[in-house]
């Protein structure tokens, strides 16, 4: 038996929260990924590469892009980003 994945929430408080992980597709043929650029120097770099390999894979790929990255993204792009897609990937550079 395999053991549980942890994932560390940097923005969560002393006391760890248990969550339980979204089932992955079987394939990405299909699906709509959202990536959501946070605004910080060469996150688009990262993000451009991805959507090719995402691209590749079949999968279609939405781009967002939050104002700032000092700040959570706004409710009305958090919103269209759920009702648009099936998957978000969110890219953190400097």
């Amino acid at each position: 038996m395999s053991q549980p994945t942890v994932v560390l929430d940097p923005t969560a408080g002393t006391t760890p929260s248990d969550r339980t992980r979204n089932h992955r597709p079987p394939s990405l043929v299909g699906v709509t990924v959202g990536l959501l650029d946070i605004n910080k120097p060469r996150g688009d770099v990262f993000l451009d590469r991805v959507a090719e390999r995402l691209g590749e894979q079949g999968a279609t790929v939405l781009r967002y892009t939050k104002p700032t990255f000092t700040k959570p993204a706004p409710v009305d792009l958090r919103h269209e980003i759920a009702t648009q897609c099936a998957a978000v990937i969110e890219a953190l550079a400097d």
